[in-house]
């Protein structure tokens, strides 16, 4: 439990009051009324209407973050974190909207995973690694800092660099994914990706992010982009518009999970690194819940300890040796491990 407390980067705020729609309630009296103001998946909201003026309510029609909803509604099949349930009250020919903020978690305690190391192999000290994938057995990876950022293909077992180029001094890497034989990276704070072609690394055009404001990890899971931005927030985007079209929220039982960063999608699961934390969470993309959390602090200790050294970053999953790569920000190693129970 301690091992999973360490992960957990959690800000619990329970006392939420009913503060939407301010205008609607002082001069109605209306408010949704709820015996909590956070659930847990899988729980019944059960709501009413607080109407202390008495008013000749006709009907009521609730939405969770804008989505019909009933006022015992289960909360099944509905991605976690912060919402907004909204009632529409109409009375005496007349109608009110008033709103309140909810929180939902996860209904399962993350399970706790540890890993083997199968092989070790050299890596580029001076590397500041953002993404890692590998395509047809090959490794690309992506690395950051302005006038150091790179897009590499990797020969893995030797360390070799295959391909590179360079971004423009402006530009600070930040992760990529591979879809249709076309390379998606970030950068960071200049809210541009850009896409090049997997087997040359010919640049093939840039786009904009939407509402989120960094690029940090992207994965794929061979229709859709994700994207991380930093935050515990993990964005859908559509690889034939390049737009943000929906997010999930990353959530334990007890709170939500910040500073997502590198992303790697792997039997139908998100795993996500967490930015100083030399850790990896396992995410479920359809609630955005934590099943499962694996602890690589250790393998920082197996690395060239120098002055430049930062965390664990760069997730790599091999689906022909079924195992996954993982190395950090100028390490001197890449990691082959296994993934098992504690």
């Amino acid at each position: 439990m301690q091992l999973y407390k360490y992960f957990v980067l959690i800000c619990l705020s329970l006392a939420l009051t009913n503060c939407g729609d301010t205008n609607a309630s002082k001069q109605t009296g209306l408010s949704i009324n709820s015996k909590a103001k956070a659930f847990t998946l899988g729980d019944t909201l059960n709501l009413s209407i607080n109407n202390p003026k008495q008013l000749n309510i006709t009907s009521i029609d609730y939405q969770l973050d804008g989505e019909p909803i009933t006022k015992d509604a289960v909360l099944n099949n509905i991605t976690l974190g912060e919402k907004i349930i909204s009632a529409t009250v109409t009375y005496d020919d007349k109608s009110a909207t008033v709103s309140m903020p909810i929180k939902i978690y996860n209904n399962i305690i993350p399970t706790i995973y540890t890993y083997e190391v199968v092989n070790t192999y050299p890596h580029d000290i001076s590397s500041y690694t953002q993404g890692l994938e590998f395509h047809n057995g090959e490794l690309y990876e992506s690395t950051g800092q302005y006038k150091e950022s790179k897009l590499r293909k990797v020969n893995y077992e030797t360390g070799e660099v295959l391909k590179n180029v360079n971004l423009d001094d402006s530009y600070f890497g930040e992760g990529l994914t591979i879809l249709d034989d076309k390379i998606y990276q970030l950068t960071w704070k200049e809210n541009r990706g850009f896409v090049y072609d997997v087997n040359t690394l010919e640049k093939l055009s840039s786009f904009n992010y939407g509402k989120s404001k960094e690029g940090w990890g992207i994965c794929n899971d061979g229709e859709t982009l994700y994207k991380s931005d930093g935050t515990e927030k993990i964005w859908y985007i559509n690889p034939k518009t390049l737009t943000e079209e929906s997010h999930i929220q990353v959530y334990t039982e007890k709170g939500k999970i910040p500073q997502l960063n590198e992303l790697e999608w792997i039997d139908g699961k998100i795993f996500a690194n967490i930015y100083h934390r030399n850790g990896v969470v396992i995410v479920n993309p359809k609630t955005g819940g934590v099943e499962g959390v694996i602890d690589f602090e250790p393998l920082k200790k197996l690395v060239t300890q120098h002055d430049e050294l930062d965390v664990l970053n760069g997730i790599a999953y091999h689906p022909e040796r079924g195992t996954i790569f993982v190395t950090g920000k100028n390490w001197d190693k890449l990691f082959e491990v296994k993934i098992k129970e504690k």
